[in-house]
């Protein structure tokens, strides 16, 4: 596996990890980012969305593709910057801003890992 598809899989296995907690466990995922607690079922769903994200990175992976791999460099740098100015509006806790900063992570090491294959 190359490095960039290194960087994809882990942050694949991310996507698929928080879409699962989402999905069945919200109430405990949720407090830990300064959330209330729901019954309602829009967190199921973004957790659901989150979980086929993570299926297309695996995907991705398994046939090395490097113009996905380039593709979600950009769409991670507009999640971080769409969190933090979420929180800039008030519309969510500061804590929102560390899903942003695990994308900007990931999206900075794919990047360095294509830059240097």
């Amino acid at each position: 596996m190359s490095k960039p598809g290194l960087s994809i899989l882990v942050f694949g296995i991310y996507l698929a990890a928080a879409g699962l907690c989402f999905i069945f466990i919200p109430n405990v995922v949720l407090p830990i980012f300064g959330f209330a607690t729901t019954t309602e079922v829009w967190i199921r769903l973004a957790g659901l969305l989150t979980l086929i994200l993570g299926f297309y990175f695996l995907y991705g992976v398994r046939y090395e593709d490097r113009t996905f791999f380039r593709a979600t460099i950009f769409a991670r740098l507009i999640f971080f910057a769409g969190v933090t100015l979420f929180v800039i509006l008030g519309w969510g806790s500061a804590l929102l801003i560390a899903f942003g900063l695990v994308d900007l992570a990931g999206a900075a090491w794919t990047w360095l890992a294509l830059r240097a294959s």
